[in-house]
Formats: C-alpha cells, sequence, structure tokens
C-alpha cells in the first residue's frame, strides 16, 4: 500500500503535510482576535471635570413653502409674493443661522414657479433644500394625465 502519488515505481510514503486546514484555524483565530481585542483594553483613565450645563439645543429654523396649481405662494401657511420672497429668505438668513427650506409643490405646478423659488433661496444663502411630497399617491404617470 502506497500513500504516495499514482506512480508505481514511488515506494516512499509521502511525507508532506497538508496545511490548508491549519492555515484556516489560523484565520480564524486570527479574525477572533482582532474582534475580541479592543474590548479588553480599558482606554486611558482620565479624571474629568464635573460639570452642570445643558446640552444647546441649535436645531436650524425651517422655512416652510408652499405653491399651490394657482400658482400662489405661501411661507409658512401665510400668502407671500414671489418679490417679498427674497427679502424674506434674506432676512432669515441675516438674523439667525442659515435656515433649512422644505418646499411643497403642487403636481400641476409649473417647473418655472419652482425654479425661481430655489433660485431665491440659493441666493439669499439657503443650503439646505427639501422638497415634500406625500408618499401615499401614486408616482404621475401618462396615463393619470
Amino acid at each position: 500500500m502506497s500513500f504516495g502519488g499514482f506512480e508505481s515505481n514511488n515506494s516512499q510514503p509521502m511525507a508532506e503535510i497538508n496545511t490548508t486546514p491549519l492555515v484556516d484555524v489560523m484565520l480564524v483565530l486570527l479574525v477572533i482576535f482582532i474582534i475580541t481585542a479592543p474590548l479588553f483594553s480599558p482606554g486611558i483613565p482620565i479624571d474629568l471635570p464635573q460639570v452642570s450645563a445643558t446640552a444647546v439645543d441649535d436645531k436650524p429654523r425651517v422655512m416652510q413653502v408652499s405653491l399651490d396649481a394657482r400658482n400662489q405662494l405661501f411661507l409658512d401657511d401665510a400668502p407671500i409674493a414671489f418679490d417679498a420672497l427674497d427679502r424674506r429668505f434674506q432676512a432669515a438668513v441675516v438674523e439667525r443661522q442659515i435656515p433649512e427650506l422644505h418646499l411643497r409643490a403642487d403636481r400641476g405646478t409649473r417647473y418655472e414657479s419652482v425654479a425661481r423659488i430655489l433660485a431665491a433661496a440659493r441666493q439669499a444663502g439657503v443650503a439646505r433644500i427639501a422638497f415634500v411630497t406625500d408618499p401615499s399617491i401614486q408616482p404621475y404617470s401618462s396615463a393619470t394625465r
């Protein structure tokens, strides 16, 4: 009985060790060590000072701009003209931190009106603009026109 290759003239037993299982076990141990090693280091012990300050509630001001199908503009549920909207954006940026704009536009609104609002907001310095949608309404398709 020969433990070597398939050749008949090789009468020596095979002296090589299969290292694949050894490498697999070592890799598993390495992964376990990498995952558990950070848990054993407690960090640097530092005696931090105690203060009685509260967290600053620094939420940005949200300006809600709505545009209905008749091209009427509303700022925070109050009617406003397109010309006055520029001044309101600039005043909000000057008096406080940069506000956040939530834009609600009717699906039948012309893009020109929406682009005009976006241009006024960007010109005033409003960097955060969100489009508010209704997720319960199905997407607008050519079949519904």
